[in-house]
């Protein structure tokens, strides 16, 4: 890397990126999708520690004016998150397809990423980047 051209740093830059949001994302949704033995950490943390991620973010646009004050109130610990509230929030997110929403985000950025490889002669390490780019969006822990 060290003796790449600019060219090929500023590829690995965007590479990385991309692919840092992709996985994220994908985070971010297996926060309410996945489960906590799997994870490695509980369901619901997020809304529980406050982070307005993107599968929030967009069930508020587009779920009920009480549905978006109930997820206003978690995020902001008004409202105790109690197993019952968590499962709610749960139902809203999924019911609003902001789980299917956060995951084509995810695609997207990872197809950004793969595009900015294209941009690097073909080796093992190339590969070994592509691969990892699938895996980002393709996990499910």
């Amino acid at each position: 890397m060290a003796n790449a051209d600019a060219a090929t740093q500023d590829a690995l830059r965007l590479f990385g990126l991309h692919i840092g949001t992709a996985f994220q994302l994908i985070d971010d949704a297996l926060d309410y999708d996945g489960d906590a033995v799997s994870l490695g950490k509980n369901v619901g943390d997020d809304l529980a520690e406050g982070k307005p991620t993107l599968p929030l973010i967009h069930a508020m646009t587009q779920c009920s004016e009480s549905e978006t004050k109930l997820i206003r109130e978690c995020l902001s610990n008004k409202t105790p998150l109690l197993p019952d509230t968590l499962a709610q929030v749960i139902s809203i997110i999924r019911e609003s397809g902001s789980l299917e929403y956060t995951r084509a985000k995810a695609q997207e950025q990872a197809t950004l990423a793969l595009s900015k490889l294209s941009l690097l002669p073909p080796s093992v390490y190339r590969d070994a980047l592509h691969t990892l780019a699938e895996f980002s969006v393709a996990r499910n822990v």
